[in-house]
């Protein structure tokens, strides 16, 4: 990490411990923040703030894990998240210790390589780069089994009781019994973490937006040599649970060998 960007961390951590502190309690679960507090206790701290305030909370929402002060005071096998509860307003709450990493003993799975060329010259970041061969190659269609569309990227709107959110990309689909999905894709790439509570808000925006659509959540990551692991995501009771984990590498149709087919023929065996 660059020094500048650990700089910032290092300010982000500080700022968050403030906040966990001012509130927490020994043998609380949970509790509500306002992000205004933010911007006070960095006062207090002499601590120059992010023209983005949110991006404090967003960033050990989502990309970084939350510092060792916080973290050591959770139950064992628990660990706190930030989940949003309306506008500017936020809770840490502790939850069973989830994390969704690819299993390396898994097959990787060779599929012809269909990005344009300009595409993967010009994508804007690992994210980019991802959401980009995920959509070029149809890796949700192969993934689930269903014919899908990108209905946008960025979908950024609100939830009700979450306040703002962002989804990565959304995707619609149909299948062959004519049941239709709606597909909320997290892409994580470099730093990034797989989020949880990501994946729990994205479930109740695709209730709330499109309550007769079949909601599969979806988490796509980078692994090494470029693998794409691929994750069919279900939530139970406030946790989130796997489905499904395939892995993909994008290679030229040349470095699919007969070998390589004879495999996959025998992985499943077609529908009739």
């Amino acid at each position: 990490m660059p020094k500048s960007s650990k700089l910032v961390q290092n300010r982000y951590s500080a700022l968050i411990e403030a906040v966990f502190k001012k509130h927490f309690r020994k043998g609380i679960l949970e509790f509500k923040f306002e992000r205004d507090e933010i911007v006070s206790i960095a006062s207090d701290l002499e601590i120059a703030l992010p023209k983005n305030v949110g991006d404090v909370i967003y960033s050990f929402r989502y990309r970084v894990d939350l510092p060792e002060q916080i973290t050591q005071t959770a139950k064992k096998d628990m660990e706190w998240v930030i989940e949003g509860i309306g506008k500017a307003s936020y809770r840490f709450r502790m939850v069973k210790f989830n994390r969704i990493v690819p299993r390396a003993e898994l097959l990787t799975v060779k599929i012809p390589d269909s990005t344009p060329e300009i595409i993967s010259k010009h994508a804007l970041g690992d994210e980019q780069a991802l959401l980009a061969k995920v959509r070029y190659n149809r890796l949700i269609d192969i993934f689930l089994g269903i014919t899908s569309y990108s209905l946008q990227n960025h979908l950024r709107t609100t939830v009700k009781e979450m306040g703002q959110i962002e989804i990565d990309e959304i995707y619609v689909g149909v299948d062959h019994f004519g049941r239709q999905f709606v597909v909320p894709v997290q892409a994580k790439g470099g730093n990034d973490k797989h989020g949880m509570v990501q994946t729990l808000q994205d479930a109740a925006c695709c209730a709330e937006k499109f309550p007769h659509l079949i909601c599969r959540p979806v988490s796509a990551q980078f692994m090494d040599d470029g693998r794409i692991a691929m994750f069919e995501l279900i939530t139970d009771a406030g946790d989130v649970k796997i489905v499904r984990e395939n892995h993909y590498k994008l290679v030229r149709s040349a470095e699919i060998s007969a070998k390589d087919l004879t495999t996959y023929s025998t992985l499943s065996k077609p529908h009739v």
